[in-house]
């Protein structure tokens, strides 16, 4: 182990010295891998006394560890530093691995109290849970091997609460031969449990209380002894075991390969008295189900049945009239309907008989209680190690699979081949059994191909469960036509759907509908849509192609989904926004996969009707990433195609490219495309009208200025949204060319008046957002920040997350502007948060320079160097804008020189100011130029500090007082020269335009 935290300290079995050292390597170890923030180990190590610098003396504290220990991997990130270290190289999370599954070998890393700090209490309290469980789960173990009645009661004397323990107390002296000090012990906690809460003990305990009662009573039944560990059902034995006890007849209810067999037996085997269990699957013909019961029971021979006339069915009932116990009817689905009549009859004749069946659909009788056997928990992709572990599915496949370990490598394999089989017990045991001879990679690769793939299933299985085929099989020959045909064509939905698309794209009637839920082939969701497993869609796609039906199906769901989308897309420009939102949601998945279908297929009509209908969806659910390459795709396809569904398709790759990881030179191609496809005419669709405008700023052969004589007319056009749209984008325009900041205020308040008028929260989102950048470069910093929030609220509400951690980083700026500092740094973290959930490169390198921005206002130039580092790596790559560039460069120029690197500085400004200028940005030309002037500040040349300031400023077209350096430069400048030398020299750079700012490097 290379560290042990599981009691004292230890770093590959020696002692690591100093308090602080210990809580900062205990901090980094319990998150192996993974960043940790600043602020947990400032906290951990410090608690309610941080030091003044605290930054500085974490990364000085840090830097000891890594003297101290230089073995150890410590990596600085952004917001906090990294342990380089594997899970299961630290036993904690070795231990959470094994406390459920090996709670001996668990057991044996525990080493005494732990030395966590205050801020890892709640680790600690998780860990001494999963300790006490793992306790429990031994001493049941050794129950009968030897005694353990003093390790119990020392348990409970220290949990005196815990009726777990009461029953492992109660089953320890019933073993020991003192089933009298069992009952004390429950009566005893009956009574405190009466005095301190009011309460009774559980069922489970009463009942564990009634079989103790009954002393020797012998249990009597025929359940199968199991060879193989029962993982992930806990809480439905728990749960079966209490239906039982109020219901004569519970249905466990799933899909062939759910486990509902192995769950029978495990509830059956908690149930008091005689339990019997009949096996129906080899039973065919109906009549023989009294025949096979009487077998199970061991009374073929008994004399009741060989009297003249009686039929085994009227024997069966005169033989269980007078008797309690539980019977286990096994697989009933091939036999339904009279599996049906003779439980109906039994329950009857017998009043102390309680049935569990289990069957693929409800036996459909009075009195009947189902439990549907849900798939096993799924891990959610990304887990790691340590965390995939504690699902139900991933330990299932990791206890079936000889000789395997999960290791952070393996482990996204392990979520993926979990996730492909739907947490399908069978499926997932089936996999466990190919793990002996292919990679866990390979396996997950091949799973598209399952039904071939998954065939080594135990030799004693049932046939119908030693291949996955054969389990699917069985349930599709049980199925009426009607049934299979709603199966096969149900399958092309690949994100469930509706009661709507199910009867117009499958044509199919209620009662079909009805079958396969009842089968257990369809789920009926809350929300209404029905679903199918993974396996059984994957299987009747199988059906669909062999029946021929595949094209046709393909193109029926097709023109339902373009049916939608197209009545959808018109009203994501209104109001009703977020309800079109919410229903093209639902069905995402059937229309991403419809797409993708189509350019399979080569039919370019279908694609590009569904990127034209989708293209304003992307954008604004935050799918930007997913739908720029579909868009692509699609406008590249060859064929025939409605003219401006193609434009619009090259219009959405275009629009969605910006930001979805499309090169730049692609996407001014796609906008050129637009604007050529929809030359000479009036494009129906308001997208396609604000096209040529927005091509123009990528076409270096026009001039950029050209923008505003296109969009201009937009201003007097039909659609409202369109109106507003154009508004916003002049201004932006103005704003970008440093014309009037007063005029490009009043035209976003134009287009955020008509945003509101008709109720489209995108739009009023981005204008509040550009009105709060305007407040802020005037010095209206709390109005800023009113309107920054406004237009997060929006965005959150319609889902855009590819903008929020932007905004977020925006609002943190005019936090700290307005003197908010712990909000702004509060703010800055839940970007950080933000980006890492989206993951696009874009969205972490700004939120990764906003980071440095506020570590070198902070004066941490370390931090604030590391983290432009990062902004720059992470955005190396084709989508990247050279506007970034410059920033970033200008940044890494301002901490250079604060560090006193004042020629690497110079090279870093000018290269910045060069890439400014051929952006032809003006606030950003604007920005660079300040940096300039803070080299020139520093190196005593205030002359020309006041001319770059100018210069600023004339670019510019205004002051921005959101530039935390201007004011502090302007200062020192002005205190240098006086007020006549400093405005002389300022005014001297009026004349500056973009063209010309190249020439003040």
């Amino acid at each position: 182990m290379e560290i042990a935290v599981l009691g004292p300290l230890e770093l590959r079995g020696r002692t690591v010295s100093g308090a602080r050292l210990r809580a900062l390597l205990i901090l980094l170890a319990l998150e192996p891998g993974r960043v940790v923030s600043a602020d947990r180990l400032i906290d951990g190590v410090w608690g309610d006394d941080p030091p003044a610098a605290a930054a500085n003396a974490l990364q000085a504290l840090v830097s000891r560890l890594r003297r101290a220990e230089p073995e150890l991997v410590l990596e600085a990130a952004p917001h906090g530093y990294r342990l380089v270290v594997e899970p299961d190289q630290v036993d904690a999370h070795v231990f959470t691995r094994l406390a459920t599954t090996d709670p001996a070998g668990a057991l044996a890393l525990w080493r005494g109290d732990l030395e966590f700090p205050e801020v890892a209490r709640a680790e600690a309290v998780r860990l001494q849970q999963l300790r006490l469980i793992a306790l429990k789960q031994r001493l049941a173990a050794d129950l009968g091997r030897r005694n353990v009645v003093p390790d119990v009661e020392s348990m409970l004397a220290a949990n005196p609460l815990d009726e777990s323990l009461v029953a492992l107390l109660m089953r320890a002296h019933e073993t020991a031969g003192n089933p009298g000090r069992a009952l004390e012990v429950f009566e005893a906690f009956r009574t405190r449990l009466a005095d301190e809460l009011g309460a009774d003990p559980s069922p489970d305990l009463r009942a564990l209380h009634v079989s103790v009662l009954r002393g020797a009573e012998p249990k009597r039944g025929n359940l199968p002894a199991e060879v193989s560990s029962f993982v992930g059902r806990e809480g439905d034995v728990t749960a079966v075991r209490r239906l039982l006890e109020n219901n004569r007849l519970v249905t466990l209810l799933g899909p062939g390969g759910s486990g509902k067999t192995r769950l029978s037996v495990e509830a059956g085997g908690t149930v008091p008295g005689e339990v019997w269990r009949v096996e129906l699957a080899p039973v065919t013909d109906p009549a023989e189900i009294p025949q096979a019961i009487l077998g199970a029971l061991g009374m073929r021979g008994h004399a009741v049945l060989d009297r003249p006339g009686h039929s085994a069915r009227s024997g069966l009932r005169e033989s269980l009239a007078g008797r309690t116990m539980l019977l286990i009817l096994d697989n009933c689905e091939h036999l339904i309907a009279a599996a049906a009549e003779v439980a109906d009859d039994l329950l009857r004749a017998a009043p102390g008989l309680t049935l569990l069946a289990t069957s693929r659909e409800p036996l459909g009788i009075t009195g009947e209680r189902l439990y549907p056997v849900e798939p096993l928990a799924l891990p959610p992709v990304g887990a790691g190690a340590s965390a995939a572990s504690a699902f139900p599915s991933v330990r299932l496949l990791l206890d079936r699979a000889t000789g395997f370990v999960l290791t952070e490598e393996n482990t996204p394999s392990v979520v993926r081949v979990c996730r492909a089989l739907d947490g399908m017990p069978l499926a997932i045991e089936l996999a466990a059994a190919r793990l002996r001879t292919l990679p866990v990679a390979v396996l997950a690769d091949r799973l598209t191909d399952r039904f071939r793939l998954l065939t080594g299933g135990s030799r004693t299985a049932l046939p119908r469960h030693q291949t996955l085929r054969a389990v699917v099989d069985w349930s599709w020959d049980l199925l009426a036509e009607p049934e299979r045909r709603l199966w096969r064509r149900f399958a092309l939905f690949q994100g469930g759907a509706d009661l709507d698309a199910a009867e117009q794209v499958c044509r199919a009637d209620l009662d079909a509908l009805g079958g396969l839920v009842d089968k257990s082939l369809l789920v009926l969701g809350p929300d209404g849509r029905y679903r199918m497993l993974e396996t059984i869609r994957e299987y009747g796609l199988e059906r669909l192609a062999e029946a021929g039906e595949s094209e046709s199906q393909r193109l029926a769901l097709a023109g339902w989904l373009l049916a939608r989308a197209g009545a959808a897309d018109p009203e994501l420009r209104g109001r009703d926004q977020l309800v079109w939102l919410a229903r093209l949601a639902a069905d995402h998945d059937n229309l991403q996969s419809s797409v993708r279908a189509a350019i399979l297929a080569g039919d370019r009509a279908t694609a590009s009707a569904l990127v034209a209908r989708l293209g304003w969806y992307w954008w604004l659910s935050g799918h930007r990433s997913e739908g720029a390459p579909l868009a692509a795709a699609v406008a590249e396809m060859p064929g025939d195609a409605e003219v401006e569904d193609i434009a619009l398709t090259n219009a959405y790759a275009a629009i969605n490219g910006l930001e979805g990881g499309l090169p730049v030179s692609r996407v001014e191609a796609y906008f050129r495309t637009a604007r050529e496809l929809t030359a000479g005419i009036t494009p129906n669709h308001p997208a396609l009208r604000l096209i040529p405008p927005l091509s123009a700023m990528f076409d270096d052969e026009n001039d950029p200025m050209a923008g505003f004589a296109m969009v201009e007319p937009l201003f007097d056009d039909p659609e409202p949204w369109l109106r507003s749209v154009a508004k916003l984008f002049v201004a932006q325009l103005r704003l970008n060319f440093g014309q009037s900041a007063e005029v490009a205020e009043a035209e976003m308040r134009e287009a955020l008046d008509g945003f509101r008028a008709i109720g489209e929260r995108w739009g009023i989102g981005f204008a509040l957002s550009s009105l709060g950048d305007m407040a802020a470069a005037r010095g209206d910093f709390r109005q800023a920040v009113t309107w920054q929030r406004e237009a997060i609220a929006l965005v959150r509400e319609v889902g855009i997350r590819e903008d929020l951690p932007q905004m977020d980083v925006k609002l943190a700026h005019q936090l700290w502007l307005s003197g908010e500092f712990d909000e702004a740094r509060a703010t800055l973290k839940q970007a950080q948060q933000g980006a890492d959930e989206v993951a696009l490169p874009e969205v972490l390198a700004s939120v990764a320079y906003g980071t440095a921005m506020f570590a070198r206002m902070d004066g941490d130039l370390d931090e604030a160097a590391r983290s432009m580092e990062m902004a720059l790596a992470t955005m190396n790559h084709p989508a990247a804008v050279p506007q970034f560039y410059a920033m970033a460069m200008h940044t890494q120029g301002l901490i250079l020189a604060a560090a006193g690197e004042f020629d690497a500085a110079r090279a870093k400004h000018s290269d910045a100011v060069r890439t400014a200028v051929e952006s032809k940005d003006s606030p950003v030309i604007a920005l660079t130029l300040v940096g300039l002037a803070d080299l020139a500040v520093r190196e005593g040349d205030f002359e020309r500090a006041a001319v770059l300031l100018g210069a600023s400023d004339a670019v510019r077209g205004s002051r921005d007082l959101s530039v935390p350096d201007v004011e502090r430069l302007t200062f020192e400048a002005r205190a240098a020269l006086g007020d006549a030398g400093f405005d002389s020299s300022y005014r001297s750079a009026a004349g500056t335009t973009m063209a010309t700012a190249a020439s003040l490097i």
